[in-house]
């Protein structure tokens, strides 16, 4: 990806049922936090970092220094933010494997982490 505009915009179109059950046409990025924290990491490195919000844990990167959080338009109010240190599995458990096969087909990614649209 060239820049985290052009990715957030491949993300928005990504999305589906089929990445998060809790996705809606009004509300695309809901329950994407997992599996998009997790391709975030694959595709620029870095790091998953976790927030609590009253849903439960929200998670989100931090790459190159800098806090990424691509979901966050699933809220109506930002989350205060805790930066907590995550793993791939606790992100995995936010979410289902066939999600993040999905999201990372439908970005054009393929299994073993190359990017299919080049």
């Amino acid at each position: 990806m060239k820049s985290v505009e052009a990715l957030a915009s491949a993300l928005f179109r990504a999305w589906s049922i089929e990445t998060s059950s809790l996705w809606t046409p009004d509300n695309p990025a809901r329950g994407q936090c997992g599996v998009t924290s997790l391709v975030v990491q694959d595709l620029c490195g870095g790091e998953i970092l976790k927030t609590r919000t009253p849903e439960g844990m929200h998670f989100y990167n931090r790459v190159n220094g800098g806090r990424i959080d691509l979901t966050q338009a699933q809220f109506a109010d930002l989350p205060r933010y805790e930066d907590l240190p995550a793993t791939r599995a606790e992100a995995f458990a936010d979410t289902a494997l066939s999600q993040y096969r999905a999201l990372r087909r439908n970005l054009g990614i393929s299994a073993d982490g190359t990017d299919e649209s080049a």
